[in-house]
């Protein structure tokens, strides 16, 4: 039985979630025609849908079920906090331990020294949380005109109508009138993609960084631009890891012109790239952190965001002059939410599942390097626990196949998927992310079924005379 005759068997979930659930990021008129594929359970790092079919989850769900997807130390904290206070809020000066004590546990864990934790719901109000703070900091600081934030091409900062104007793809941008006034996109730092040709890394990283700077002097400069958001490593463009240095120097050109550094750890936060941050990894010092994701392994909604002294001082003498700082979210430190990501965070600790991540490294990205000689495969690119492979159509040239008339990514993808396992082709680019507490024995299984997909895709091309090789 086919996809399509499977979604519209009676009352069944496809036919029910067609007619009546919108879904995100989705094309609706393919969805009314082939319906959903509908996840019923999960153990460890495998899924299963309402058919019993087991997959691998590479994607660790969206990059974030860092403890995959069944725990029940993590199922009795929700159980036990839902019995003693279900719901309190942080407002006027309200508080309740959980939301206390993960704050506290935050600031311990931060790369660089920070002065307190505000709470919201996802990467995207985090983030969204962030431009207002910046606003709202520049106006404390007598600064009404330095409001302008850098964000970068292939960036991935969320979908609220501030942070999809920071995320920098287009079909984040395209008939919603995005993105804002204020917000500036730099150069991607892809080195493989956009480096010159005969340029080293460190001149790519040189250049990424005069880009920067031409920028700001271009939109008016330390008067009027205020602050750059970065991923340590770009997720949702491509897990795109930058040069050697690149860094250093863009935070040596925010330094000049007096700009806050935000560092999106949505993604990279909690072991993904072998540290505890990506910010570590990458050499990064941020004004602002935002975290969400893997804080509480994705048990629930939950995100939070760090700020520097400076910072807070500002928002302080504002809201003081104000009367108060008027954001905030329903849920912000949700008693339920705070409860369970403190629990993930001592798992963490006691499992020692950053210092397993990092020991699976190697072998993920030895399994990653393994496709280098791929003939589809133009760059294998990884760091910690995540990985991209990205498709060419001509390896020695770099050109890629057309992705709407061949569409080599969601070949492979779709291949992936018929194997049982879960990838995430974002165009021709490949993405891998699988949960941190996968086994050696699970990464060869997971790479077994994505070279079984890559070599179905290489035949199918072939013999639609797509690929000459």
């Amino acid at each position: 039985m086919n996809d399509v005759s499977r979604s519209f068997r009676g009352n069944s979930n496809a036919s029910r979630d067609i007619a009546h659930h919108l879904h995100p990021y989705t094309n609706f008129k393919k969805h009314e025609a082939t319906g959903p594929l509908t996840i019923v359970r999960g153990r460890g790092v495998y899924v299963m849908d309402d058919d019993g079919k087991e997959y691998i989850e590479g994607m660790a769900g969206l990059w974030s079920a860092a403890l995959g997807f069944s725990n029940e130390r993590l199922a009795t904290v929700a159980y036990e906090q839902m019995k003693q206070l279900p719901f309190y809020h942080a407002f006027n000066q309200r508080s309740h331990e959980p939301a206390i004590n993960l704050a506290e546990k935050l600031k311990s864990m931060a790369p660089v020294e920070m002065s307190k934790v505000f709470f919201a719901n996802s990467g995207s109000e985090a983030n969204d949380t962030v431009v207002k703070m910046v606003w709202y900091m520049n106006n404390a600081l007598g600064r009404p005109q330095k409001k302008k934030i850098v964000s970068r091409i292939k960036g991935y900062h969320g979908v609220t109508v501030a942070s999809a104007s920071l995320t920098g793809l287009p079909t984040n941008h395209r008939s919603f009138d995005l993105p804002i006034q204020g917000v500036l996109h730099t150069t991607c730092p892809h080195f493989y993609r956009f480096g010159a040709e005969g340029e080293t890394e460190e001149q790519f990283a040189t250049r990424c960084a005069e880009e920067l700077e031409a920028l700001i002097i271009k939109e008016g400069g330390a008067d009027q631009v205020a602050a750059m958001i970065a991923e340590p490593v770009m997720g949702a463009g491509g897990v795109i890891v930058p040069p050697k240095g690149y860094y250093e120097k863009i935070q040596a050109v925010c330094k000049k012109y007096d700009m806050l550094f935000v560092a999106d750890e949505v993604i990279c936060g909690f072991g993904r790239t072998g540290n505890v941050w990506g910010s570590q990894t990458m050499n990064i010092k941020p004004d602002i952190l935002t975290c969400a994701k893997a804080l509480s392994a994705s048990f629930l909604p939950i995100s939070a965001v760090m700020v520097s002294e400076k910072v807070y001082q500002a928002l302080m003498s504002e809201s003081d002059k104000i009367g108060t700082w008027g954001h905030g979210f329903t849920y912000s430190g949700h008693p339920v939410a705070a409860a369970v990501a403190l629990e993930a965070q001592k798992i963490y600790d006691e499992t020692d599942l950053f210092g397993h991540a990092k020991r699976m490294s190697p072998i993920f990205t030895k399994h990653v390097q393994s496709f280098a000689d791929h003939p589809l495969v133009g760059e294998a690119m990884s760091v910690g626990m995540m990985g991209a492979l990205e498709i060419v159509a001509d390896k020695k040239t770099k050109a890629p196949f057309d992705l709407v008339a061949v569409g080599a990514g969601l070949r492979v993808y779709n291949h992936a998927v018929a194997r049982g396992l879960f990838i995430r082709n974002m165009g021709d680019r490949v993405a891998i992310c699988p949960p941190l507490v996968i086994n050696e024995t699970e990464l060869g299984d997971l790479f077994g079924r994505l070279r079984q997909s890559f070599d179905a895709t290489l035949a199918d091309l072939k013999s639609e005379g797509l690929f000459k090789g």
